[in-house]
């Protein structure tokens, strides 16, 4: 699969994409409960303060992907360089080619 490029004054420009990878993140919040179930079921229902300064990364989220059926030709390209797909494009939520600014075509 080729990447199409344009040609300028002898400059091969490459195109710009963005991706939107899964990850997974835990967050901390505070909520006053009676019991650690009444807590969690406050949580649930949106009741319960986000703690500034917790989200920490926990690891890519490679089971969820986009369907490799539905994106054959992207999921044959990736496995044609060596990256395993089976049934999602591992961790992969969309891929949209871009126009960068101060750049036609």
């Amino acid at each position: 699969m080729s990447i199409p490029c344009r040609i300028s004054l002898g400059v091969t420009i490459m195109p710009t994409y963005e991706i939107e990878q899964y990850e997974l993140h835990a967050m901390k919040y505070r909520v006053e409960a009676a019991s650690e179930a009444e807590a969690i079921r406050k949580l649930f229902d949106g009741e319960a303060e986000p703690v500034e300064q917790s989200q920490d990364f926990i690891e890519v989220a490679e089971d969820f992907g986009m369907p490799a059926e539905e994106y054959r030709e992207l999921a044959d390209a990736l496995r044609n360089l060596g990256i395993p797909v089976d049934a999602v494009i591992p961790s992969i939520r969309s891929i949209e080619k871009i126009r960068r600014p101060g750049r036609t075509g």
